[in-house]
């Protein structure tokens, strides 16, 4: 229930200032509070638009239509005032990982959580699978929408948490009449194409409005291999999707003969991989997963939206609305992840701390028999192998190059592991508004919101993958468990070894028949030759069979749910008091929020079930800390957690003068167990002139911690040491709001055909509440030797958040790293807002010539510690690529310029987009000489993004009164996006991956 503290604290703060309202001399006005006045977003009060003393953007359906009705991530990507957006299929960063099929707006590039969205002024609950919660715009029906405010400032004192960055608010059509239809096709190259279709109809019946709609969106699987500037080799991006830990892998052929010395697969090069130096100590195999992934992914979405507006009397209105979306799509990833974690004593073999081959393991025999001493094999007389071969968890997986034979089909002919990925968004919404006499409106609405992500991981049990190295896998072993082996010697675990139903895992490159995304054939396929007489049939360690690959990697479905109830109550009006500009307007307002956050974590996820790498072999088995029994994916609890929020707000405009007026809004927000903030602003308009507009304001803004946050773990991936790692983000109950303040000064002119507007904007925050820098981390404990600081007291803090193989502190080992999400350090960001356009008639048409664009002064972030221990220096983000950083990528300068030309029966756009240029901060491990994959060969490329700019044309053809067609080309000139030192090849925060593309489309009403 709401807690009552909060409550109590906010009614009587809520009676106060109603009971200061009345007392004013109130009912003597001629004004009246109109239902059907608009309120702008970023006030409670009646206003007008783009001039206001808020800095509000307002973008039409028609806008929309003219720039070629761009999808929600096109439009977010287009956006100069947003940076850093959350789109397609970026597996890769830790903020956009489990978000597949969803698209943000990142406002000011502080994060898509500081951006409030509104669907018609109420919240909608935000995405829980992914580790950056945000509302997914993909599921909210553009095709239904009239118009979008974007308030381009914080919005706390109006609107509560989550406005830091400001506001986007989406209004649906309240005026149409009869039934719209449309439907396009975008042709992408290497794609099937994405298609779109949208029905919608409204009528006025009596007194009620009905307004229905009804969209449909299926985009094409674009993979990697389609696009050469996503595709490279090792040599001109080590960054670009390989890995020290594939297969082909890395291995001590003998054992613990002269210590360690891990060794490619012979089969390296002739699989695709990247043989660094072979022979040497730093001989490893440089294994690619990027083939198996998508640009985009295969998506179909649907959306229904309804709204109800009945007018109750004169005075009087409700109007009820409800909106489901639902997106399926499926994530396209690596065969199998590389295991972090080492097999438990459980396993045969197991408890050291490695992957143990035996040496009587066929597919050692054979490999050793192919390529002999020369690869590292330790040979008896006869040829064969008397040590084991050895693997550290992070320097091979069970499968990649081949693929993952679990998935192969027709329409996934490179048997990549194929997940289901579904988003439902729910919103029900009902809002009651009366004229309270002359001079005061009630207004009251309860909003219902629930945002269901459901989706899959995949990953291998490390213990049962152990077993079947060591010949005692697949579902039907008779001696699988640790009891069935108890006391037996090597001698007789080899004679046991692939029987009675127990079967072998092969993981050298002999396994693998082709490069399952190239098509090429292996040369040392084992189905080719038997050097040894060794058994050919499936399951017996040359070619391995599904069933064995099946028993040890498996899938799981996981859930988070999100759900919010709000409900508000705002009385606004004129209390009676005349200044020399006018009569003064107020609102005050009590709203109540429920947060209520929960996952679901199935089978081998959920640490109830399988705590320890042992549980699946023996369930009493224990360890500490509990990693779970998956190699790669983490585990976690189930859990469901819920926060109550009270607040009370208020806002008065006051006319000082015919020119002069002044908007000043507060708000006092409760949070149950994490404390309380209050958030005044003060925003003042000038007009010295019927042409020119002044505006400047001031107000403090807060985000509260998101309850996941401050109750419950979770696990994101990451590249550490040459491959993804598992990192452990923490509970961390002791996070408070973060705090900003912030300031806009601005000035629109209005003249004739003419009009221009520049705002300068400054957000100060103080707490920021991220994920703790991973790369910093990184960097602050290993060093460029991978080993610097290993071992030193000042570090040791740090050290222990690290899990390595083998218990050895180096980058390269390791396993595992707990971060927290924690109160970090200042941000100071402030930057310049511009938008200038001209019109006038030509042609028997009009024409309108304009550019828009943002412009970032600075976006300084101060020093971050960890663990008592400077992980992240002071820096200005502006400009960087800001990889594994608490900033997202930030251009300093992005915008568009157009020429627009509009006649009776077409219209024609020229657009240009551009984003400038920015850097890749990362230093000379990155960019410097790389001696431990090209020899001393310095791969600098990728270190400057070069700036990116496309040419976008529209053509709009009305045939009649009811029909239009439409052509649309975007970037025409097909502009690849800059080389970036990232798994992709690009950013895809900042750039397309489509190319050029051309969309027919035709809408028609009735």
């Amino acid at each position: 229930m709401i807690n009552r503290t909060a409550l109590r604290a906010a009614s009587r703060a809520a009676a106060s200032l109603f009971a200061l309202t009345w007392a004013i001399p109130a009912m003597a006005q001629t004004g009246e509070a109109n239902s059907d006045t608009i309120i702008v977003t970023g006030t409670l009060i009646a206003g007008s638009a783009e001039d206001a003393a808020a800095p509000v953007t307002i973008i039409t359906a028609d806008d929309l239509l003219r720039a070629g009705s761009p999808s929600p991530v096109d439009l977010a990507r287009r956006l100069p005032v947003s940076a850093g957006v959350i789109g397609d299929s970026s597996q890769f960063d830790t903020r956009s990982q489990f978000a597949q099929g969803v698209s943000s707006v990142n406002l000011r590039g502080l994060g898509p959580q500081r951006t409030l969205v509104l669907l018609n002024g109420k919240r909608l609950a935000a995405t829980g699978g992914g580790n950056v919660p945000l509302v997914d715009l993909n599921l909210i029906p553009l095709h239904a929408v009239a118009k979008i405010e974007i308030l381009k400032d914080g919005g706390a004192a109006t609107h509560g948490s989550d406005a830091m960055g400001g506001v986007v608010n989406l209004l649906t059509r309240t005026d149409q009449d009869g039934l719209l239809v449309s439907g396009d096709y975008r042709y992408v190259d290497g794609s099937s194409g994405d298609w779109t279709g949208a029905a919608s109809f409204g009528r006025e019946f009596g007194d009620v409005r009905v307004f229905a709609a009804g969209g449909y969106q299926r985009r094409g699987e674009l993979r990697m291999t389609d696009r050469a500037f996503a595709w490279r080799p090792f040599a001109e991006n080590p960054q670009g999707g390989f890995t020290g830990g594939g297969n082909p892998g890395n291995f001590d052929f003998n054992g613990t003969v002269g210590g360690l010395v891990f060794e490619a697969d012979e089969g390296c090069a002739g699989l695709g991989g990247f043989r660094s130096l072979p022979g040497s100590s730093a001989d490893l195999c440089q294994a690619s997963y990027l083939g198996f992934t998508n640009l985009v992914e295969p998506e179909e979405r649907y959306q229904l939206f309804g709204d109800v507006h009945v007018y109750l009397s004169q005075d009087a209105d409700l109007r009820l609305t409800g909106l489901y979306g639902r997106t399926q799509t499926w994530l396209h990833t690596s065969p199998s992840f590389l295991p972090t974690i080492a097999p438990s004593a459980n396993a045969a073999f197991g408890g050291t701390g490695l992957f143990t081959i035996p040496a009587y393991a066929p597919a050692l025999a054979d490999y050793c028999a192919r390529f002999g001493a020369a690869a590292g094999c330790a040979l008896d007389g006869a040829g064969n192998p008397i040590e084991p071969a050895l693997a550290f968890p992070i320097r091979f997986r069970p499968m990649l190059a081949g693929g993952n034979p679990l998935f192969a089909s027709a329409k996934n002919d490179r048997a990549a592991t194929r997940l289901d990925y579904n988003n439902d968004s729910y919103q029900l919404a009902a809002t009651f508004r009366a004229d309270l006499g002359d001079s005061y409106y009630f207004y009251a609405a309860g909003t219902w919101s629930r945002y269901n992500a459901f989706y899959q991981v995949g990953d291998s049990f490390v213990d049962l993958l152990q077993n079947a190295l060591a010949g005692f896998g697949g579902e039907n072993c008779a001696y699988a468990s640790p009891q069935s082996r108890a006391g037996l010697s090597a001698a007789q675990l080899a004679a046991l070894a692939g029987t009675a139903g127990c079967t072998w895992f092969n993981p050298f490159s002999t396994g693998i028949a082709a490069n399952a995304v190239t098509g090429v054939a292996n040369p040392n396929f084992a189905a080719n030759g038997n050097p040894l007489g060794l058994s050919l049939q499936p399951g017996a360690g040359l070619v391995n069979d599904s069933a064995t690959i099946g028993h040890f990697y498996n899938v799981w479905d996981r859930v988070a749910d999100t759900r919010q109830m709000v409900l508000d109550m705002v009385v606004g009006g004129n209390p009676g008091l005349t200044l020399p500009g006018g009569e003064v307007q107020v609102a005050l307002g009590l709203q109540l929020r429920r947060d209520r956050f929960a996952r679901r974590f199935e089978g081998g996820t959920n640490l109830d079930l399988f705590p320890c790498p042992g549980s699946v072999l023996n369930p009493a088995a224990t360890c500490n800390p509990e990693t779970g029994a998956l190699g790669f994916i983490g585990a976690g609890r189930d859990f469901s957690v819920s926060r109550d929020v009270a607040a009370v707000f208020g806002e008065v405009q006051v006319p000082l003068a015919n020119t002069l007026s002044a908007q000043i809004s507060a708000r006092y927000e409760d949070y149950e167990g994490d404390g309380s903030t209050f958030d005044p602003q003060v925003r003042l308009r000038f007009q010295p002139a019927e042409w020119l507009v002044l505006r400047g304001g001031v107000g403090s803004t807060f985000r509260a911690p998101p309850p996941n946050q401050t109750l419950a773990d979770s696990v994101i991936l990451t590249f550490i040491g040459g491959g993804f790692r598992a990192v452990d983000i923490l509970a961390n109950p002791n996070l408070r709001p973060e705090k900003a303040t912030t300031w806009n000064a601005g000035a629109v002119v209005e003249s004739g055909g003419f009009h221009a507007s520049l705002d300068y904007w400054r957000y100060d925050i103080s707490g920021a509440i991220e994920n703790e820098p991973i790369g910093g981390m990184v960097a602050a404990l290993f060093g460029t030797s991978g080993t610097a600081n290993c071992g030193n007291p000042a570090f040791a803090a740090l050290q222990a958040r690290f899990t390595f193989a083998g218990g050895v502190c180096g980058a390269a080992n390791v396993q595992r790293l707990a971060t927290y999400a924690f109160n970090s350090t200042s941000v100071t960001t402030s930057g310049l807002d511009g938008e200038v356009s001209q019109e006038w008639e030509l042609a028997g048409g009009d024409v309108q010539l304009g550019v828009a664009g943002s412009y970032i002064l600075a976006y300084k972030v101060g020093e971050v510690a960890v663990a008592g221990v400077p992980v992240q220096p002071a820096f200005n983000a502006v400009g960087l690529l800001n990889f594994q950083t608490t900033a997202y990528p930030l251009p300093r300068t992005k915008g568009q310029a157009w020429l627009q030309w509009r006649g009776r029966d077409h219209s024609l756009r020229a657009q240009v987009n551009h984003v400038a240029g920015y850097e890749d901060q990362r230093g000379a491990a990155i960019f410097g000489p790389n001696t431990a994959a090209l020899a001393g060969a310095s791969v600098t490329a990728g270190k400057r993004l070069k700036a990116f700019t496309t040419l976008d044309l529209v053509w709009l053809w009305d045939l009649d009164e009811v029909t239009r067609l439409s052509l649309v080309l975007d970037n025409v000139l097909d502009a690849d996006p800059p080389l970036a030192r990232l798994d992709q090849n690009y950013d895809p925060f900042t750039a397309s991956p489509l190319g050029a593309t051309v969309k027919l489309g035709i809408s028609r009403s009735f």
